[in-house]
């Protein structure tokens, strides 16, 4: 690789300045990495982003620039990160990878749990629910299809309540979604005429710490219940598959019949996915994983 040719990080107005003072940790961790390796970095805004990119290039959550490029995106929380080829989380390295709960050692798993449930949730033991609810976090574009998915958000409630026999259904909408008149519209449909759906807002642990089990297109909150033991339905493609009961493998009724009946073990896996298949960033050997990530996918660093 020329050294004078810099690698180009696109970003974000909330991203950028951090970015340039040295004071967002995971940009810095990949910054000095790729300058241990002799390589310029420029810092330049996302507006930026040329249509045709040759060089090397990241961006944040976006599709990448070019051949060379790579995204990089936050793993649900901080301090975990991810680099990879595509913005699309379904097909990152990750998700092909088969989870063997046989090569996580039980003892450091377990407290990692405990301690991320508690970090993330200040909740400290937690016992199974089965009697529980049923957690139905939503996204948006609730009447729509997208291509990931194997059906619209109104459609994976309907078949919820359809399948669910006996249990309350908590749907929450997302803070952050803007909802349409036909989003809404639907939902009330639902709330009329099946009396134990719920639609309504709230803090995710509160329902992670009563609910039975999830079910959600690829919503972050399913991954979060992995650490309150709770089993999760998905209905979309996402990289937190594994162990979850995914459409995307099985019918909607292989799923719920199974979904109380299959207990993965949940310590293992997030110790597996966060802690051996991510960047933590918190960590000494973080930038030793930055580097090994670029050179997984073809920087010869």
């Amino acid at each position: 690789m020329n050294p004078s040719d810099p690698v180009q990080i696109f970003l974000e107005d909330s991203l950028l300045d951090s970015a340039r003072k040295g004071e967002h940790n995971f940009i810095r961790l990949m910054q000095e990495v790729l300058q241990a390796s002799g390589l310029r970095v420029e810092f330049l805004h996302e507006d930026d982003r040329p249509r045709d990119h040759e060089g090397l290039s990241l961006v944040h959550m976006k599709p990448p620039l070019g051949r060379k490029g790579l995204t990089f995106r936050r793993v649900y929380h901080y301090p975990f990160w991810q680099i990879d080829q595509t913005e699309r989380r379904w097909a990152w390295d990750v998700a092909r990878v088969r989870f063997d709960p046989n090569s996580v050692p039980d003892a450091p798993a377990r407290k990692f749990q405990t301690f991320w449930r508690k970090r993330l949730y200040g909740v400290g033991e937690v016992e199974h629910n089965p009697d529980g609810p049923v957690y139905v976090p939503l996204q948006g574009k609730l009447t729509e299809q997208r291509s990931f998915q194997t059906a619209s958000p109104v459609e994976m409630l309907e078949t919820t309540l359809r399948l669910e026999h006996e249990r309350n259904v908590i749907a929450t909408l997302h803070p952050k979604e803007t909802y349409t008149n036909a989003d809404h519209t639907a939902l009330d449909r639902l709330q009329r005429t099946n009396p134990r759906l719920t639609v309504t807002n709230g803090h995710p642990g509160e329902f992670l710490l009563r609910c039975a089990y999830v079910v959600t297109q690829n919503s972050g909150v399913a991954f979060d219940g992995f650490f309150f033991d709770r089993p999760a339905i998905l209905f979309a493609k996402i990289d937190f598959h594994h162990i979850g009961q995914s459409l995307t493998r099985m019918t909607a009724e292989e799923a719920f019949a199974r979904v109380l009946s299959d207990r993965p073990d949940f310590a293992k896996y997030v110790h597996w996915f966060w802690q051996q298949n991510c960047i933590n960033a918190g960590r000494d050997d973080a930038k030793g994983k930055i580097r090994a990530r670029f050179q997984r996918l073809g920087w010869l660093i």
